[in-house]
């Protein structure tokens, strides 16, 4: 009897010593730069077990995430530029950015509400792609700070105007990034329109678990997705729903990227039909897993589908974080969303958003090891 209260004791004080070691979650801000009068902050986020994320109110974009591998060593698990002026100057490819007003493709850069046709800027040959030639990914968002006992936020908002790259209506965005005790990185998304849109926001984040030191081919990837949307020779989804079994598509099991990749001459750049019970359900997308360094990610979201990109446009003509060269499958993404084209597919769930209606989607990257 008195080694099992010794044991219960000892376990007591462990808890209370471990408890008392951990730093409070904290966050930082500095002035990092300055565009078109508007000053850009860069914020650090740290959080209990010393899990960093640092985040920039110019295109809401993440520009670091140190996560620790099995051994507790801190890397640096995306792609980003050291410095401000890299972002607004270089050819970036969306890199860590928040996307909008729609993520992916529309055809012909057209759709039509309640029979008004609407034109938007046609930035991929005749399509529009990821919000247009000045996207949210290239404004500058307010932004406010949230520190809790168990989290640190950033607070990101932006009004998008009526007919900003030709989109109806003023459109309120919120977008919360949280990072808290857990090593999850969560972003809330809320937003309000005067005028029917559409809308489709999506986190472009490049993930690289290995810390950057190798490309992602090696990395073994699961997604909870029995089905993918084709798309034609200019990434626009034909309006099928096609299953991934038998197809270089399948990870419903766990599989290595590199392993099929060289049967696609683009790579991976394809949306995935998430497993759903109820529509706007929090659910696992995806997993991803790096044995050397041990890393594993979880993605959850709220949205129906999940883009898959392995950066094989990426050509190394791009130096990044810590001289990082940004070379083919040096990044993956995992962009929760609506399916591309969706205004143009009456099929697939639809991207309107009314007056009066809320837009609300949470999306989860939670790091751990294993």
């Amino acid at each position: 009897m008195f080694f099992k209260y010794l044991t219960l004791v000892l376990m007591a004080l462990n808890l209370l010593f471990t408890a008392q070691s951990q730093t409070p979650p904290s966050i930082e801000k500095k002035i990092w730069g300055e565009t078109g009068r508007k000053e850009v902050y860069l914020y650090t986020l740290t959080n209990s077990k010393g899990m960093i994320v640092e985040i920039t109110n110019y295109g809401a974009i993440v520009t670091r995430m140190l996560a620790p591998d099995r051994n507790g060593k801190m890397e640096n698990i995306v792609l980003g530029f050291d410095n401000f002026k890299q972002y607004e100057t270089q050819n970036s490819p969306f890199m860590g950015a928040i996307i909008g007003r729609y993520a992916n493709r529309i055809a012909k850069a057209s759709f039509t509400i309640d029979n008004i046709q609407y034109q938007l800027a046609p930035n991929d040959n005749p399509n529009h792609s990821h919000g247009g030639k000045k996207g949210f990914d290239k404004v500058v968002w307010d932004a406010s700070e949230i520190t809790e006992s168990d989290a640190v936020s950033v607070v990101l908002q932006y009004l998008s105007k009526d007919m900003e790259e030709g989109y109806p209506g003023n459109l309120n965005i919120k977008v919360t990034y949280v990072l808290n005790n857990d090593n999850e990185l969560k972003i809330y998304y809320e937003a309000q329109t005067d005028k029917p849109t559409i809308l489709n926001l999506t986190h472009h984040g490049y993930f690289n678990l290995t810390g950057n030191k190798e490309n992602i081919l090696g990395h073994e990837l699961t997604i909870f997705a029995d089905s993918i949307t084709p798309t034609d020779s200019s990434w626009i989804p034909t309006g099928e729903i096609a299953p991934v079994t038998g197809t270089d598509f399948d990870f419903t099991k766990a599989e290595k990227i590199g392993k099929r990749i060289k049967n696609l001459p683009n790579g991976y750049n394809m949306n995935f039909v998430l497993r759903k019970k109820k529509e706007s359900e929090l659910s696992k997308a995806a997993e991803v897993f790096d044995a050397t360094s041990g890393r594993f990610m979880e993605v959850y979201t709220t949205e129906p589908g999940v883009q898959l990109y392995t950066a094989d446009y990426m050509d190394g003509s791009i130096t990044g974080t810590d001289n990082i060269i940004f070379g083919k499958n040096m990044g993956l993404a995992l962009e929760a969303q609506h399916f591309p084209d969706s205004p143009n597919k009456p099929n697939f769930p639809s991207t309107v958003l009314r007056p009066g209606e809320q837009y609300t989607q949470l999306t989860i990257y939670k790091l751990s090891t294993k």
